[in-house]
């Protein structure tokens, strides 16, 4: 059982021990501390929720509702939602900021608290470490019985999102019309079950298969949108020889594609697509984290611009784009950030300018993607034990490859010629997190391989 307090939010698995696990005690105290910081330089004393299907997050919501009414926070309930959906009530509504309860890609046991200021963005680094102290000394008050804050319920956002999609400049919901799609959609029983299929007949798409679509949080496979938990999907798209299939997490900020083979196009190109299209036409820089595929940076330049890394995390990247201006940017995961809906991961978005590119491109999805340099990546882990010097491992790697072009900025990313490999902590699981992109799968692995062995003989 774990709880896992960090900048961005409280995340944790659900029953166990108070400070240990995500419980009733835990929810309260760190709401209270956020609601309490959040509003106090505000003029608006309401706060705007949301929540995926997650079979707690019923049971969360209520205490969360109860608790900022209890310090006197009017609160927006917008009920099952999408993470980005929140994001674009929160400004929308002219709250002093959002919570949404949503543990992402993490199994069912989990659930969380995103934190998010008034302009719908993922607080930053001080604000959650003030918010962190202030739910350790819990000095905040409740207010009596005359001073509750309300509660109002707004269902209408998942229309209010659609419509934000379709009115981009960049979205053509005729052209995907006419392209007569076929699409499957894997939602995993979480609320990407309502949204896309939504999304789809509104942009005159007629052919939509729904695989796990039921808001039931009773998820049907590990929910992180990768390839051996996408075997269903695949085999559908095969099946019923659709144009592709899509896939999101549980809270619709992360997003990917299967071809019409029903192979996957790879999360990690899911943003190079998008931002090859919005290129085409608003030519600028782009951002996307460190380890992310360097074929953002290929086609970025091959449209005349620069491509900036940022540390990982969505709010270091959103950081990143306002500095450089970009006009694109986001995540390796299929986080797709286009300033233009708002500064933040939204599939939603991300369907909407990617089926665009499809239907005016007139190719097959896997002719798409065989424009794109050829990378692959290997994504592995090393689990933490208790008393490991994580600082200390990466100095010890850091002076064994000197002599190569590196970056700290985040945890350590070392630059070969031809591929890269990146070392960081987790931020949401007690785990190193090994990243490694080379010209073949087979030498992504075999370096991945490769700093495991190195860094457990530093162990040894």
């Amino acid at each position: 059982m774990t709880l896992i307090k960090s900048i961005s939010g409280i995340r944790g698995t659900i029953g166990g021990k108070p400070g240990e696990c995500l419980t009733p005690i835990d929810i309260v105290k760190f709401t209270a501390a956020f609601g309490k910081y959040i509003t106090a330089n505000s003029a608006h004393k309401k706060i705007v929720i949301g929540r995926d299907a997650r079979l707690s997050g019923e049971m969360v919501s209520h205490i969360v509702i109860g608790t900022l009414q209890s310090i006197g926070v009017d609160v927006i309930d917008l009920g099952l939602s999408t993470t980005p959906t929140v994001e674009l009530a929160v400004p929308e509504e002219q709250a002093a900021g959002g919570i949404i309860l949503t543990a992402s890609h993490n199994p069912a046991e989990w659930n969380a608290l995103k934190l998010l200021n008034e302009k719908g963005e993922f607080i930053n680094d001080k604000e959650g470490k003030e918010v962190l102290a202030l739910a350790e000394e819990m000095d905040f008050d409740f207010v009596d019985v005359h001073a509750l804050g309300k509660l109002s319920t707004d269902n209408s956002y998942q229309e209010k999102h659609i419509e934000k999609v379709l009115a981009l400049p960049l979205v053509d919901k005729a052209a995907v019309a006419k392209a007569n799609f076929s699409v499957v959609v894997d939602a995993v029983n979480s609320t990407g079950g309502t949204f896309v299929p939504a999304l789809l007949r509104a942009m005159g798409v007629t052919t939509i298969y729904e695989l796990y679509s039921e808001p039931t949080g009773r998820f049907a496979h590990n929910p992180e949108p990768l390839a051996e938990n996408l075997k269903d999907l695949s085999n559908l798209v095969r099946e019923k020889k659709a144009t592709l299939g899509i896939a999101v997490d549980p809270d619709v900020d992360r997003l990917c594609f299967v071809m019409e083979n029903g192979e996957m196009f790879g999360e990690e190109y899911t943003l190079v697509a998008v931002a090859d299209y919005i290129l085409q036409h608003t030519p600028g820089n782009t951002v996307s984290n460190l380890s992310s595929t360097r074929a953002l940076k290929d086609v970025t330049e091959r449209h005349g611009g620069q491509y900036f890394a940022a540390a990982v995390g969505e709010v270091n990247v959103v950081t990143k784009m306002k500095e450089v201006d970009a006009v694109i940017g986001g995540e390796g995961n299929g986080g797709v950030i286009y300033p233009a809906t708002h500064y933040g991961r939204d599939a939603l978005a991300g369907i909407g300018i990617f089926l665009t590119y499809l239907a005016k491109s007139g190719k097959k999805i896997s002719e798409l993607r065989a424009t794109y340099p050829a990378y692959y990546m290997s994504k592995k882990k090393i689990t933490l034990t208790p008393g490991l010097d994580i600082d200390q491992l990466l100095q010890v790697m850091e002076e064994k490859y000197t002599a190569v072009p590196h970056s700290t900025i985040d945890g350590l990313k070392i630059d070969f010629e031809n591929e890269w490999v990146h070392l960081r902590k987790s931020n949401t699981e007690p785990i190193i997190r090994v990243y490694t992109e080379a010209q073949t799968q087979t030498g992504a692995d075999a370096l991945a391989d490769r700093i495991i062995a190195e860094i457990e003989a530093v162990l040894s």
